[in-house]
């Protein structure tokens, strides 16, 4: 017998929103601030210590916020999986993730390149690169932020075929993981970062994949659907280990975090952080899990307690979060490069960038969203 589908509740739409906005942020953060890789990396580059604050907010971002949607949509994945069975899950799988990436990949990625062009690159005749960009498979790995939908379409078909050859059996609640097991799968997936990261370090890919991170996408998309065939999602968002741990992660978070990169840095380069034998890698994984994992459960309890509600504004920015994350990408080069004009400040350029980014991908969301043949899919 198959699980029941867990019923939607307006809270976890609501911080699903939350994290595609803080996906713009980061990408804002990245343009100006150099921490990380992105599309623009804005001129000039800042000094090393104008670049500290930036490091803590978006490794506090980047320990979280990917992980926390992949157990999101893993959520409501087990219950349409469900509803649904293996074929037709697949089926719909394919066109509200497979399509999407494939727009990006065939339509935004090379209208970046093409239209946009921020690096005044020459690629040739638009139409012999494009042929070439598709010709050569060269495509599939330029999924940009729509890595997410093509990870997640991989994990959702093997789920699919994991519970076509082993079909879920009937369950009854569970109460919520307790305190030290928590802990002890944060520590396990610190250790299973820092081992993926000897061969995959922080800033490597494949087809676009940061297999560096993979370790926690992997484990919560797996507690995600857990917790929708255990029902103890709703129970861990109220308890006050949730609270304890995202207050923890919140205010010990930055100060631990600081503190390895003061000490980390005076015995070797940033480098050593990234991956390898190096204790800095290690600390850093470790961390990285440890924090993420807080600020989730806290993200969980906040929005579960406070944002519980459905309001026609909220249900508009839930429903086109979505095609915000698809479209955000253009949207921000574009900003960015008409920003060149004004006077120089970091931190407010970037606060401008997220603002107008936001606002514009959101009016643009809303156009697809009209739009016959986008609608179904964004």
């Amino acid at each position: 017998m198959s699980p029941a589908s867990p019923s939607r509740l307006p809270w976890i739409d609501h911080l699903r929103t939350a994290s595609i906005v803080l996906v713009v942020n980061m990408h804002a953060c990245v343009t100006y601030s150099h921490v990380g890789d992105w599309y623009m990396m804005a001129d000039p580059e800042p000094t090393l210590a104008a670049k500290v604050p930036f490091i803590i907010w978006q490794s506090m971002l980047q320990s979280f916020f990917m992980g926390l949607l992949f157990f999101l949509a893993a959520y409501f994945a087990a219950g349409s999986l469900a509803r649904r069975g293996p074929g037709a899950f697949v089926r719909e799988r394919l066109v509200r993730l497979g399509l999407p990436a494939l727009l990006y990949m065939l339509v935004i990625h090379p209208f970046i390149l093409l239209g946009l062009n921020p690096w005044d690159h020459d690629f040739g005749p638009p139409v012999a690169f494009y042929t070439r960009f598709v010709r050569s498979g060269e495509f599939l790995g330029e999924s940009g932020p729509l890595w997410f939908a093509v990870a997640l379409l991989l994990f959702c078909l093997g789920l699919a075929g994991w519970t076509k050859l082993r079909p879920m059996a009937n369950v009854t609640s569970t109460p919520p993981p307790s305190g030290r097991l928590l802990l002890g799968c944060g520590l396990g997936i610190g250790l299973a970062s820092f081992a993926i990261r000897l061969g995959q370090p922080i800033g490597t890919n494949v087809l676009n994949l940061q297999l560096c991170f993979f370790a926690q996408y992997i484990a919560w998309f797996l507690a995600g659907v857990h917790a929708a065939r255990r029902g103890w999602l709703v129970p861990l968002a109220a308890s006050s280990q949730a609270r304890h741990a995202g207050w923890l992660a919140l205010v010990g978070g930055p100060v631990v975090l600081l503190g390895l990169f003061v000490l980390g840095t005076k015995s070797a380069g940033i480098e050593a952080f990234f991956g390898g034998v190096h204790w800095q890698a290690l600390g850093l994984a470790v961390w990285e899990q440890l924090t993420g994992l807080g600020l989730a459960l806290g993200a969980l309890a906040l929005f579960s307690r406070h944002v519980n509600v459905e309001t026609r504004p909220l249900r508009w920015l839930a429903d086109r979060s979505f095609g915000v994350y698809v479209l955000h990408a253009p949207v921000l080069i574009a900003l960015a490069l008409l920003f060149r004009a004004l006077p120089y400040h970091l931190y407010g350029l970037v606060a401008l960038l997220t603002l107008t980014g936001l606002a514009v991908s959101y009016v643009l969301a809303d156009l697809a969203r009209r739009t016959p043949g986008l609608k179904s899919i964004l």
